[in-house]
């Protein structure tokens, strides 16, 4: 179903973005992967022509950055310029202050990626999937878009944003082809906390101790269902969580081991 698709991952060089290239790869879809690490998409890109002998089309871009952005998508090549599925996966979170003992700057960090970064790329891509009358938004959300915790204020208003953003495009796309899907995982072991912790290794390892959390190829899979449907099946919202993990503020000690 998805042989020689063109699917865009942002945030492809590790975690859930990386995952979800390998799932696509599995499936034969042509694969635009995109991230700042330019490095780690090279290593990706060889390792997935092993494997798979998939085709890859690179690209280093910050989303924040909604020039670069738009020159990234307008400049693809002919050949891999018709995007038929983007997942919208970049995002990071940073600290866990209170409001007022937060930083500034790692709130500005938070939105202009979690939030302005996921409208550059959408808005530099859905115009030619409308005009097509084809393709798929699948955005990367969290448990954090439906309950807030203690120190997650503004990630989870991130968080709350891609959900309402999601809400908004399946109304504006109304009367086209295009579909659109969040998918919000739980906790997952990924770089994420070592993210928000500013590299500290310990402490993001202590996150993923408590009970076996998800792993980026769960998140993959999900997706993979979400863009495998039959074109007339959207599916809208998923929330895939850890077993042990009841709400983003209700999880089961039972160790990693047990």
């Amino acid at each position: 179903m998805l042989h020689e698709k063109i699917v865009l991952i942002t945030g492809a060089s590790a975690g859930i973005g990386r995952a979800c290239a390998i799932a696509f790869a599995g499936e034969g879809a042509r694969l635009i992967l995109a991230a700042r690490r330019a490095d780690r998409l090279r290593e990706l890109a060889a390792e997935l022509k092993r494997q798979h002998d998939t085709t890859t089309h690179l690209l280093e871009m910050d989303v924040r950055d909604r020039l670069a952005v738009t020159d990234a998508v307008a400049g693809l090549p002919g050949e891999w310029a018709e995007v038929d599925i983007l997942v919208n996966n970049a995002g990071l979170s940073r600290g866990l202050e209170k409001v007022q003992e937060g930083s500034p700057s790692d709130w500005e960090e938070m939105i202009d990626t979690n939030v302005k970064g996921l409208l550059w790329v959408t808005r530099a891509v859905l115009p030619g999937m409308v005009a097509r009358d084809r393709g798929h938004v699948i955005n990367i959300g969290s448990i954090s878009g439906h309950q807030v915790y203690a120190g997650g204020s503004v990630y989870c208003a991130t968080k709350f944003a891609v959900a309402a953003i999601g809400q908004g495009l399946r109304i504006d796309l109304l009367g086209t082809r295009v579909r659109c899907s969040t998918v919000d995982p739980g906790m997952v072991e990924t770089e994420f906390s070592l993210v928000r912790f500013g590299g500290d290794h310990e402490r993001a390892d202590s996150v993923y101790q408590q009970f076996p959390p998800l792993q980026p190829a769960d998140v993959a899979e999900t997706v993979l269902f979400c863009a495998t449907r039959p074109p007339h099946v959207n599916i809208q919202e998923v929330i895939v969580m850890p077993q042990d993990q009841a709400a983003v503020y209700a999880s089961y000690a039972r160790g990693i081991d047990d």
